[in-house]
């Protein structure tokens, strides 16, 4: 606090404090609305700043506004005493310097898209007298401008403040003044989601950051689930928050994040969690409204203002959120976790993220995480997101932040789909209009259905077109078929008859086609019985095979018509042109070759006698 033991002075000369209604672990609330209240001239506040305050602050802002006249009193000795013209006359220089710069930051609003569209906020701002400008450097007084990093953030001059909150834009809740710190949180946790993806937000802090959640992800059907929610009251009183923000996806539960089991099948969906650890606050840059705004301990004023926080404090605030970490990680089906704070502690940030990937608690069981630099808006034109922690240092145009995301390890044997790709586009609201995408059965299905009605025909057709044409290609024919065909002719006691015979003049060539395709011969039927899988493996490939020359004995039979009546030689069947059987799906045969066949490439590495 700006001078805290002067503050409780003033409680204690004004006989305002102690009081018996107030509790002492609210005693240093009672200093920070004493300080709010005199920052105000000791009016009342007209207007709240951000939604309606917990249940204790109304209770002390009521008590010491009963005492005001005492208190301006106790606070106007106390001036005299000090020789000062006001309270920030006290303090010392350093801190004088702090609030200066917190007065002059710029004011970061988001807008509700539950309640109104971008586009109507700007028309409505033009309407007011407000122009819209490129950066923070041009602004002019009833100017404003787009942030770089979130596309629904809109950057307006401090002096404009009083005037904002007057506006019906803020009185309806479609503008919602916040620390930049959450929107780069929240947009950080939705780029992590696909559509339907749910998130898990590891503490209650402002219903602002929640609510904001819930406005980024209303294109899809993810849920919000808040925990830390432990009374009905403070359930009511959300609930009743975001009803009037109109935010419908929100799901509160009563257990803090680390008593819930990662195996609680209500978040068996959630993909992403949200983790906003209480922390020193040393970036912030007006940790008064921050910290009233947030619902934070009170206790940490004295260390911001010193602008140091004790080694004992520092330690028990990284432990915590080192277990708070530990315990994000051991829930295997989230694929995403976002650590965020407003330190300016290596402690606090990168620390306690490299022990927490070091500790390994997620397990073998799962992908390991790891960092991955923070995805805002395409618009951003900041090179700072490409570090692997983003950072933003407190300065005069904004408040100091950290930002961490965790993301686990893609599966190398893992491609990832069309529909995976689609589903993050609609999560971040950029397939409106679009048809859904199918699933992965049927576009697994339905294609290769709709490729084999469509082939089919048209295989008919080409193989009917090269019977009739008779193409002469030169092929050679596999050692393989010749030791099947030699096998069948040496048994003695062969069952099978030959259907065709050899003409001994062409006891050296192969005849060129069948003159029937139902008619096959014993190698042909061998052949077929091997397995289909081998058979189109074979269909695939496309393979060079070696010449041989294979020597059939003259052999001449009667032939046997299919009608049976009428036998006659062979010689002027061996000549005609025949068609394979089903093994080879009617390919052609070539002519009769040489002794000497140049190597070719043959579409089935076994042709079929």
């Amino acid at each position: 606090m700006p001078d805290q033991d002067l503050l409780e002075e003033v409680l204690l000369h004004s006989c305002v404090y102690p009081c018996q209604s107030i509790p002492d672990e609210l005693t240093s609330l009672l200093v920070v609305m004493l300080y709010d209240l005199q920052d105000r001239k000791f009016q009342a506040r007209e207007i709240l700043d951000e939604g309606e305050p917990v249940a204790e602050v109304q209770k002390i802002e009521r008590y010491l506004y009963s005492f005001r006249t005492k208190l301006a009193a106790a606070l106007a000795r106390c001036r005299i005493k000090h020789d000062a013209l006001s309270i920030e006359c006290i303090l010392p220089e350093a801190i004088q310097k702090q609030e200066q710069r917190a007065s002059a930051l710029p004011l970061c609003v988001w807008i509700n898209t539950f309640k109104i569209s971008l586009e109507d906020v700007f028309r409505d701002l033009k309407k007011k007298g407000f122009t819209r400008v490129e950066t923070v450097s041009d602004f002019d007084h009833y100017t404003y401008c787009m942030d770089q990093h979130c596309h629904d953030v809109l950057v307006f001059p401090s002096s404009l403040k009083e005037e904002l909150l007057n506006l019906d834009l803020f009185a309806d809740c479609k503008l919602l003044l916040q620390d930049k710190s959450r929107s780069l949180a929240v947009h950080s946790a939705q780029a992590l989601l696909n559509a339907g993806d749910d998130i898990i937000v590891a503490h209650v802090g402002s219903h602002l950051t929640i609510a904001h959640m819930s406005a980024l992800t209303n294109h899809s059907m993810s849920r919000i689930f808040v925990c830390g929610v432990k009374s009905s009251a403070k359930a009511a009183e959300l609930r009743n928050l975001f009803s009037h923000m109109e935010c419908k996806n929100i799901r509160l539960l009563e257990e803090d994040f680390t008593e819930i089991e990662p195996t609680d099948l209500r978040l068996e969906n959630a993909k992403v969690i949200l983790l906003l650890p209480q922390c020193s606050g040393l970036g912030v840059g007006n940790p008064i409204d921050f910290i009233l705004n947030e619902h934070r301990d009170a206790g940490l004023l004295r260390d911001v203002f010193q602008g140091s926080v004790s080694k004992d404090k520092l330690g028990i605030l990284a432990e915590r959120q080192l277990n708070e970490l530990m315990h994000a990680m051991q829930f295997n089906k989230v694929q995403g976790i976002v650590y965020c704070t407003c330190s300016v502690y290596p402690e606090e940030n990168e620390l306690v993220v490299k022990k927490t990937l070091e500790s390994g608690v997620e397990g073998n069981k799962v992908q390991p995480y790891r960092l991955i630099p923070p995805v805002f808006s395409t618009c951003s034109n900041s090179t700072a997101s490409t570090e692997i922690f983003f950072k933003m240092e407190p300065s005069e145009i904004s408040s100091g932040c950290f930002l961490a995301i965790l993301a686990r390890e893609k599966d190398s044997s893992e491609n990832v789909s069309v529909k995976d790709i689609l589903a993050r586009a609609a999560a971040k609201g950029l397939l409106d209009g679009i048809a859904a995408v199918k699933s992965k059965d049927e576009e697994k299905k339905r294609p290769k259905v709709a490729q084999h009605r469509s082939t089919e025909p048209k295989n008919a057709a080409l193989l009917h077109h090269q019977t009739v044409s008779n193409t002469k290609a030169e092929v050679s024919v596999s050692k393989a078929v010749s030791n099947i065909q030699q096998k069948n002719m040496n048994r003695a006691s062969s069952s099978v008859q030959l259907k065709k015979s050899i003409e001994p003049g062409l006891d050296r060539a192969l005849p060129r086609a069948l003159k029937h395709a139902s008619r096959v011969s014993p190698v042909g039927k061998a052949y077929e019985r091997q397995p289909l899988a081998r058979k189109a493996r074979a269909e695939r490939k496309r393979v060079v095979l070696k010449p041989v020359e294979i020597v059939f004995p003259p052999v001449m039979l009667p032939y046997v018509s299919a009608q049976g009546n009428k036998p006659r030689t062979a010689t002027q069947h061996c000549l005609q042109g025949w068609t394979a059987a089903k093994g080879l799906r009617g390919r052609i045969l070539p002519p009769p070759l040489s002794k000497v066949a140049r190597p070719t490439v043959l579409s089935h590495p076994q042709p079929q006698l």
